[in-house]
């Protein structure tokens, strides 16, 4: 099991927020087992989700390792939160952390592709519904641009398209400023497209 360590910033709930998260927060910091179960149940599947993406597909004994730290590492610093935590980022940010440890990064899953492709085809016609030879070339090309992409890319399109995380959240989980991570998001979606087939066919170079 990875011994990365645990993110050491706290990050500020959002004004999406309210009194409820906080108390939540403050439940955890008082060791509250009920308050950890609802936190559980509230976001375990989609960091689940985010783990089995990052590390790749038939690697799910790894990323049942990485979720099952991620966890861990809650229990051990739930006395320790700020006030202020935002929990999800909180969340997000020691499964990214733990999965980048490995440095194992998966191509995409299905609904990661479709969510990509839904920038794509701001650039690129959409291939016919019923065309599924076409279609199934089209993921393959989707699936390879993103393998080019560097790290930092594919962190802010999983986060922001893949895990529909906004950008402010995503940038408060890669621990840089909001307007970095719209930078980087312009720039992963400008490389993406970039590599992409062209209206023509044939991939770019």
């Amino acid at each position: 099991m990875s011994r990365a360590r645990a993110p050491c910033v706290h990050w500020s709930v959002g004004d999406g927020d309210d009194a409820k998260a906080r108390e939540l927060v403050a439940r955890l910091r008082a060791g509250d087992a009920a308050a950890f179960t609802a936190v559980y149940e509230r976001h375990a599947a989609a960091i689940f989700r985010f783990l089995a993406r990052l590390v790749g597909r038939g690697r799910r004994a790894l990323a049942e390792d990485l979720f099952q730290e991620t966890w861990l590492r809650l229990a051990r610093h739930a006395r320790t939160l700020r006030p202020d935590t935002e929990v999800r980022a909180w969340l997000y940010a020691v499964a990214r952390n733990l999965a980048r440890s490995h440095g194992r990064w998966a191509v995409l899953d299905g609904a990661s592709r479709e969510a990509l492709a839904g920038w794509w085809y701001l650039e690129a016609p959409r291939a016919a519904p019923h065309d599924a030879a076409v279609a199934a070339e089209a993921a393959r090309h989707l699936e390879r641009a993103f393998a080019r992409l560097p790290v930092a890319a594919r962190e802010i399109l999983l986060l922001v398209a893949g895990e529909g995380l906004a950008v402010d959240e995503a940038a408060r989980v890669l621990g840089v400023t909001p307007e970095t991570a719209r930078q980087r998001l312009h720039r992963a979606r400008a490389a993406l497209a970039a590599t992409l087939p062209t209206e023509t066919g044939g991939e770019k170079t």
